[in-house]
C-alpha cells in the first residue's frame, strides 16, 4: 500500500524537477554516459560516501503531515505568563495569510537587487520608521536575530566607537533578561571586554567604562527614571544601551528622549507567534553618529530627477566582503520576514491601535496587581507595564503550592528564588485574569473576587496616569494612518507583493546560495498552533513534541554530516561560523593550548568567516589560492608551519567558492591537524555533498549548515535562517549550553541565541524535507544539483569563459562565469547583463563575488 501511495504523491519525484528524457538530453550535452559518471569524474574518489545514510524510509507528504500531527499533540499549549521577552500575541489573519502563508513573501531572496525588491525593501523601511519613532532615535537597522544577540551587537558597536582613552569595561544591570546576560558573556570574553553586572543605579562610571546595558522595563517588570543614570554615564564618556519593549514605548517614555545611545529588543509581540523561541526579528535603534559601525542592514530612500522614490541597501550586510577581518559584525541573515510581519502589524493597528492593545495589557496587569493585593500578597510593583512580580519572602512551599495548582489549571508563571512573576499581553481577556484570581486565592485560603467587564472598561477609559508616561507623538507618517481597514490591508500587500520577485516568478541562480523549493507541505506545520504559541522556557514535559523532533533531526543532521554531535541553537549561518570557531576555542582552552588564536583563511573564503573569527579572538591569515581557484597547498603548509605553535583552525569552504571539489582536501585537514590546528568547514555549499560525501569524510573537525539553504527553510526576503553546527567527538562536551534550560554539559560554551533551541519553529521545515526525501532523495539532490550545474556550464561555455574548473573540466552545484573580456569588446560589463537579466524576469546570478567583475 505505502509503494502505490508513493507512487501517486512522491514528493522526491516532485522537488526534483528533470524528467528521465531531459536528463539524458543534460548528459549527452555534457559529454558523459550517466549521472554516476559525472559525478565520479567531479567529486574525489577518496572522500565518496559508501552506501546510503542511515535514515528511515521516506514517507509521502500525506503520511508526513499525520506524523506531525502526532507530534505536535505531544506539545501541551498551556496559558503561559513567563514573559522575559515573549508574549502571546494576536497575528492578524490578513498577514498571516497573505505573508507568512504566501511564497511571494517568503520565497524571496536578500535584496541586493533593489529594482526587483522594492515591495520588501518598502515594508522595511516601514519596520525602521516605526522602530525610531518607538524608541525615540535617529536610524534603526532593518532587523536582527533576536533581543540577546541584538544586545550583544550593540555593546560591540559601542565598544568600536569608544574614544581612544576609554576603558574595556561594560556594566549591564542586574535586572536584564538572563539570557541576554547569557550571550553578552559569549560576545565580550574573546574582546577582552570585561562585564560588570550591578543595580544601575549604584553604578558609578569613570575612564575604565565605555557603555552600559539597562533593562526598560526590567525583568521584574519595574519601570525605572534612567535618566540620571544616562547623564552619569555620558559625564564619564561612556554610553548607554537600553533593551526596550516596543509595545511598552507606545505609553511610555522612549529611552531616546532620556539620554539613551542605542536601543535594542524584538519585535516578536508585533503579531510573530512564540514558535518556542524564534523565528522574530530583533531591533538595533541608535543615534546618526554610530551608523558606520551599525551592524546589518540600514534601507535608505533615494529620488530621481522626476521626483520618483526608490528604496535601496544604503548599508548592507554583505560590507563584511569588503571589510573582511576589519569588519565589526558578522551579520550576513536577518530576520526579514519576521520583521515584514511586525512592521504590517504597525501598519494595520497604527499609533492609536497600539496604543489601545498596550493599555489593554496595561490594564489587565494594573486590575491583577490591586486584586493580588486585596488577596493579601505582597505586589512588589509600583511603577509597571505588563509585568508583575510578588514577593514570597523565600517561602518555597507557598510558592509550590501555587505552581501545582496553576499546573492543574494550565497555566505557567515565570517562579524564581524571590517569588513568582506574571507577564500579560494581548491575548489576556477577562477569562484569563479571574483564572489566575482564583489560583491565588486559593493558595491564600480566600474567596475570590473577580474582575467585572464594567470594572475593566472603566480602567481602560480611565487616564494613563504613570511617572514616565510618554507625550511625544509616534508613527505619524501616512502609512500607518491609512491602511485599517482589511481590503485596504489586503491591497497594500499584494501591491508590495507584486513589485517583487520570488521563486513564484522565476528561478534565483544564485550559487552557494542554493535557492531550493519551499515546499508547501514543508511550511503547513509552522503556524499550527500547538508548534507556534509555545512559549521557550516552559516546562520541558509541555514541549515532548519539539524535544522528539530535535532529537530525530538530530539523528539525521548527525548522519548527513557524518559527525557525533548536533546543536540546533545557532539561528543563523554566520552565527554557526562564530559558534563553531568558540567550540574550536574552548577545546584548546581546555587542552591548556588556549595561547593557539591564528585562523589560517583562504583568500577566497566567504567574508563573514574572517569576520567571525575576528568576533572570536582570532587573529586571521589568509592563504594563497592557485591560477585555477584551489587553495594553494605549499603556501598553506608554509603558513601552517610558519604559525605551528599559535595554530587554532583552518576555515574551509568545500566545494570551494570558486564552484571546485578540491582533489587536495583531505591533505589539507591533514596539514591543519599536523599542526595543532582543528578544520572549520563552512557549510555554505552542502548542496553539493549531502548524500555523496560529508564533512566527516573529509576531515573536518566541525561544520555549520546552512538549513535556509541547503535544507529549504525559505529565504524570507533575507531571513530567516538557521545555523546548527556539527561537531566531531572530541568537540562535543563544549556545544553551547544555556542559562534558562537543562542544555549542554559543564565545559559548554555560553549560549550563543536568545532561545536554547534557537528559531525552533522553523526546524520543522527541515525535518519535514529530510523525512520526506529520505537517503536516496537526498542523494539524488545532490545529483541533480550537480547535473544542473553542469549543463548549464555546457551550454554556456562556448559564450563564456568558465574560470575554474575541476580535472575533469566539471564543475560542483555551481560555476563562475567571466564576462570581464566583453568590457573591452563590447564595453558591456557584469552589472549590465545582470540588469539585462532583471529586465527579462530573471534574478541574475551573484555578481563581483568571490572573483570581482
Amino acid at each position: 500500500m505505502n509503494d502505490i501511495i508513493r507512487l501517486t504523491d512522491d514528493f522526491q519525484r516532485r522537488h526534483i524537477s528533470p524528467a528521465y528524457e531531459d536528463v539524458q538530453h543534460m548528459l549527452k550535452t555534457i559529454g558523459v554516459s550517466s549521472l554516476e559518471q559525472l559525478v565520479d569524474e567531479t567529486i574525489p574518489a577518496g572522500i565518496r560516501r559508501k552506501g546510503l545514510m542511515d535514515m528511515p524510509e521516506a514517507v509521502s507528504e500525506k503520511l508526513l503531515l499525520e506524523e506531525l500531527k502526532v507530534i505536535a499533540s505531544k506539545n501541551q499549549v498551556f496559558r503561559s505568563y513567563i514573559g522575559e521577552g515573549y508574549y502571546g500575541t494576536l497575528t492578524p489573519t490578513v498577514i498571516l495569510r497573505n505573508i507568512l502563508e504566501n511564497p511571494g513573501w517568503y520565497t524571496q531572496y536578500t535584496p541586493y537587487q533593489a529594482e526587483i525588491a522594492q515591495g520588501r525593501l518598502e515594508a522595511l523601511i516601514n519596520y525602521q520608521t516605526m522602530v525610531t519613532d518607538l524608541s525615540g532615535m535617529q536610524i534603526a537597522n532593518a532587523s536582527l536575530l533576536d533581543e540577546g544577540t541584538a544586545a550583544g551587537e550593540a555593546m560591540l558597536m559601542l565598544f568600536h566607537s569608544r574614544p581612544k582613552n576609554q576603558g574595556n569595561r561594560f556594566l549591564v544591570s542586574h535586572t536584564v533578561f538572563q539570557q541576554t546576560k547569557d550571550i553578552l558573556i559569549t560576545r565580550a570574553e574573546p574582546l577582552g571586554i570585561e562585564l560588570l553586572f550591578a543595580a544601575p543605579h549604584d553604578i558609578e562610571f569613570s575612564s575604565e567604562h565605555f557603555g552600559c546595558l539597562l533593562q526598560y522595563p526590567d525583568v521584574h517588570g519595574k519601570v525605572h527614571d534612567y535618566a540620571p543614570v544616562s547623564a552619569k554615564a555620558h559625564a564619564a564618556g561612556a554610553f548607554v544601551a537600553v533593551a526596550a519593549d516596543l509595545l511598552s514605548l507606545t505609553l511610555l517614555t522612549p529611552p531616546g528622549e532620556w539620554g539613551a545611545d542605542a536601543v535594542v529588543g524584538s519585535a516578536q509581540r508585533f503579531g510573530v507567534p512564540m514558535g518556542y523561541g524564534g523565528p522574530h526579528a530583533a531591533f538595533l535603534a541608535t543615534k546618526d553618529q554610530f551608523k558606520r559601525e551599525m551592524p546589518g542592514r540600514l534601507i535608505g530612500v533615494s529620488v530621481d530627477v522626476h521626483g520618483n522614490k526608490a528604496y535601496r541597501m544604503a548599508l548592507q550586510t554583505r560590507e563584511q566582503h569588503i571589510r573582511r577581518e576589519k569588519a565589526t559584525s558578522n551579520i550576513c541573515t536577518a530576520q526579514v520576514l519576521l520583521a515584514i510581519m511586525a512592521s504590517m502589524y504597525g501598519v494595520y493597528h497604527g499609533s492609536a491601535g497600539l496604543k489601545r492593545i498596550a493599555r489593554r495589557v496595561h490594564t489587565s496587569a494594573h486590575l491583577l496587581a490591586d486584586a493580588l493585593k486585596s488577596l493579601g500578597y505582597d505586589v512588589d510593583s509600583v511603577n509597571f507595564f505588563d509585568t508583575i512580580h510578588i514577593d514570597f519572602g523565600g517561602d518555597a512551599s507557598k510558592v509550590e503550592n501555587i505552581r501545582s495548582k496553576a499546573l492543574e489549571h494550565k497555566i505557567n508563571f515565570r517562579y524564581s528564588d524571590s517569588g513568582i512573576t506574571l507577564s500579560l499581553d494581548e491575548t489576556v481577556n477577562l477569562k484569563d485574569l479571574n483564572d489566575i484570581i482564583s489560583i491565588f486565592a486559593f493558595a491564600a485560603d480566600k474567596a475570590s473576587e473577580e474582575i467585572s467587564a464594567e470594572a475593566f472598561t472603566a480602567q481602560f477609559e480611565s487616564e494613563f496616569s504613570h511617572p514616565h508616561a510618554r507625550t511625544s507623538n509616534f508613527m505619524l507618517h501616512p502609512v500607518f494612518n491609512v491602511h485599517h481597514s482589511e481590503h485596504e490591508m489586503l491591497r497594500y500587500i499584494k501591491s508590495l507583493e507584486a513589485k517583487d520577485l520570488s521563486l513564484c516568478h522565476s528561478m534565483i541562480a544564485l550559487g552557494s546560495c542554493t535557492m531550493k523549493l519551499n515546499a508547501t507541505s514543508e511550511m503547513i506545520p509552522v503556524t499550527w498552533p500547538e508548534f507556534g504559541t509555545l512559549h521557550p522556557f516552559v516546562p520541558e514535559d509541555q514541549a515532548r513534541g519539539y524535544h522528539q523532533m530535535f532529537e530525530e533531526l538530530t539523528h539525521l543532521l548527525k548522519e548527513v554530516t557524518g559527525f557525533d554531535g548536533i546543536s540546533l541553537q545557532p539561528n543563523a549561518g554566520a552565527q554557526g561560523e562564530y559558534t563553531g570557531l568558540l567550540v574550536i576555542r574552548e577545546y584548546l582552552r581546555d587542552k591548556g593550548q588556549g595561547h593557539r588564536n591564528v585562523a589560517l583563511i583562504p583568500s577566497s573564503a566567504h567574508g563573514t568567516n574572517p569576520a567571525s573569527a575576528v568576533m572570536a579572538g582570532m587573529k586571521v591569515v589568509v592563504s594563497k589560492c592557485d591560477d585555477n581557484g584551489n587553495i594553494d597547498i605549499n603556501d598553506l603548509r608554509e603558513k601552517a608551519e610558519q604559525h605551528k605553535d599559535d595554530l587554532a583552525c583552518l576555515m574551509v569552504t568545500y566545494p570551494s567558492t570558486h564552484g571546485v571539489f578540491e582533489e587536495g582536501i583531505r591533505e589539507i585537514c591533514e596539514i591543519i591537524h599536523s599542526h595543532g590546528g582543528q578544520v572549520y568547514m563552512d557549510g555554505a555549499n552542502m548542496n553539493a555533498q549531502v548524500g555523496l560525501t560529508s564533512p566527516g569524510l573529509i576531515g573536518a573537525d566541525v561544520c555549520h549548515l546552512n538549513l535556509h539553504k541547503t535544507f529549504c527553510i525559505p529565504h524570507g526576503g533575507g531571513g530567516p535562517g538557521m545555523g546548527p553546527i556539527g561537531v566531531a567527538k572530541h568537540l562535543t562536551p563544549y556545544l553551547p549550553g544555556h542559562s534558562k534550560v537543562k542544555l549542554g554539559t559543564d565545559k559548554s560554551i555560553h549560549a550563543v541565541s536568545a532561545a536554547p533551541w534557537g528559531s525552533a519553529s522553523i526546524l520543522l521545515i527541515s525535518y519535514a524535507y529530510i523525512r520526506m526525501m529520505g537517503a536516496d532523495g537526498l542523494a539524488d539532490a545532490t545529483r541533480y544539483a550537480i547535473l544542473n550545474a553542469n549543463y548549464i556550464k555546457s551550454r554556456l561555455e562556448k559564450y563564456y569563459d568558465m574560470l575554474y574548473t575541476g580535472s575533469k573540466g566539471h564543475c560542483a552545484h555551481e560555476m563562475i562565469l567571466d564576462p570581464r573580456g566583453f568590457k573591452a569588446s563590447a564595453g558591456v560589463e557584469v552589472e549590465d547583463i545582470a540588469k539585462r537579466l532583471m529586465d527579462y524576469g530573471f534574478h541574475a546570478p551573484t555578481v563581483s563575488f568571490p572573483v570581482a567583475g
